[in-house]
């Protein structure tokens, strides 16, 4: 530190003896320091909180507060306690000297004073207190930038996470999406050709029993190998069932379509512009492709899907990505009662699996409300203050990656502009809340 901030310090001197105040302020004026007075440790106290000297020489023998009492109370106070003291003694005290040290004092100067003693070590004292102002200084500004630069890290890092989430996303939308082409290429192909023939077929059918019904009114009397063969093929029974078995056939192909349909609307290759979107028609395309997983297994009986849809605009918005948001919270409440119902054995016949589906228009008027909530064992609160985070999962090593939640809510609030929450207490299920703006 340059001799400029040291020349415009401040000296406090304490001392209850007029003569060594006007010795010690003779001493040192020519140095242009300031100088304060105080005769006693009460003024003392008061002149270094109110002017924060740069330096306090103190007097140990003073009445009613001596110095040794002055010190600790300089010390002790947040305002004051970075104050050097230099005590000033008689040459003969050694123990107030060491005990005067002992309690926080830098230094001592001894009386009578000698000029050249006390102008060296008001000097080096005041280097060095300077020298320290700098170092704290140089250290905040280092630790302002450490914390500028950490938020700077930090704001990359989330940046390269977002990017990590987008690209996870889109390779498995776009691995998704070439899944579907080629099972709706494969599919299409014979269903097609099943579906231009069904109506021949049916026609076919119903005419060549209108034809035996009608053989059979004229000539009720046929030969007795006829008569055999139409009991051994149970002729009759035939032409009952077969209608049935034709619509049972339709019925048949039209859910083949249908589970098509559902896979191409679920995804729909709509990232780059936003499209005009059925909510209700996005979950009963997830419901569909996930009816597999519903039903009842040798470990538990049917998940039922309870709907309470409101009525419902369409909404502007990514619909392939959405039902991929509403395919990885249904596919979560659906592990999270098989989980329940495995530990839960001797309630398995009693208890009746839910996941209820409510849809609604929000008090705003201004986002669409989607409520997916499932009656399993809930989550603990540590649990579910993590679950959005990348990579953290609560299922066995091969089940779960971590990434489906975080996606979703990447989805629903960064590329929709909504909102998702989750609500669950522990034993009392989890309800997930999607919150999409209509416009």
């Amino acid at each position: 530190m340059s001799m400029n901030n040291i020349k415009d310090a401040t000296i406090l001197i304490v001392d209850d003896n007029l003569n060594n105040l006007k010795v010690l302020c003779g001493a040192i004026a020519d140095y242009g320091w300031e100088i304060l007075v105080a005769t006693d440790g009460e003024t003392a106290l008061e002149q270094a909180e109110y002017a924060n000297p740069d330096l306090i020489l103190l007097d140990v023998m003073m009445p009613i507060v001596d110095g040794f009492e002055t010190c600790k109370n300089l010390k002790a106070n947040t305002a004051t306690h970075e104050i050097p003291v230099i005590f000033m003694t008689a040459l003969s005290d050694t123990v107030d000297k060491v005990k005067g040290l002992s309690i926080g004092a830098v230094d001592y100067i001894t009386k009578p004073f000698q000029t050249e003693e006390v102008l060296a070590r008001i000097n080096i004292h005041l280097k060095l207190r300077f020298l320290t102002k700098q170092l704290e200084e140089q250290k905040q500004d280092l630790e302002k930038r450490v914390l500028e630069r950490t938020a700077e890290l930090s704001n990359t890092l989330h940046e390269l996470q977002e990017s990590q989430l987008q690209l996870v996303q889109s390779e498995k939308m776009s691995t998704l999406g070439q899944l579907v082409a080629g099972v709706a290429h494969e599919v299409n192909n014979p269903l097609g050709f099943i579906s231009g023939n069904f109506s021949l077929i049916s026609q076919y059918t119903s005419d060549m029993i209108s034809h035996l019904k009608l053989y059979h009114k004229y000539y009720p009397n046929p030969a007795e190998e006829i008569l055999e063969d139409a009991e051994s093929i149970y002729l009759d029974d035939v032409i009952k069932e077969l209608p049935e078995i034709i619509g049972a056939i339709k019925l048949g192909t039209d859910r083949i379509r249908n589970i098509s349909n559902s896979l191409r609307n679920f995804s729909r290759s709509d990232t780059v512009n936003k499209v005009s979107f059925n909510v209700h028609e996005g979950i009963d395309s997830t419901l569909m492709i996930l009816k597999h997983r519903l039903k009842a297994n040798e470990k538990r009986p049917e998940i039922e899907v309870i709907k309470n849809y409101g009525e419902l605009p369409l909404i502007e918005c990514y619909s392939g990505q959405l039902n991929q948001v509403f395919m990885n919270i249904i596919s979560n409440a659906i592990d999270a009662l098989e989980e329940y119902t495995d530990s839960q054995v001797n309630e398995i016949d009693e208890r009746l699996n839910t996941i209820t589906i409510s849809t609604q228009i929000n008090s705003s008027q201004k986002f669409v409300s989607i409520s997916i909530k499932d009656n399993a064992s809930g989550m603990p609160e540590e649990v579910r203050n993590k679950i959005f985070e990348q990579f953290f999962t609560t299922k066995n090593v091969g089940k779960g990656t971590g990434l489906g939640l975080s996606i979703s809510k990447q989805i629903v609030e960064d590329k929709h502009q909504g909102k998702l929450s989750c609500f669950s207490q522990f034993g009392q299920g989890t309800e997930f809340l999607i919150e999409i703006p209509m416009q």
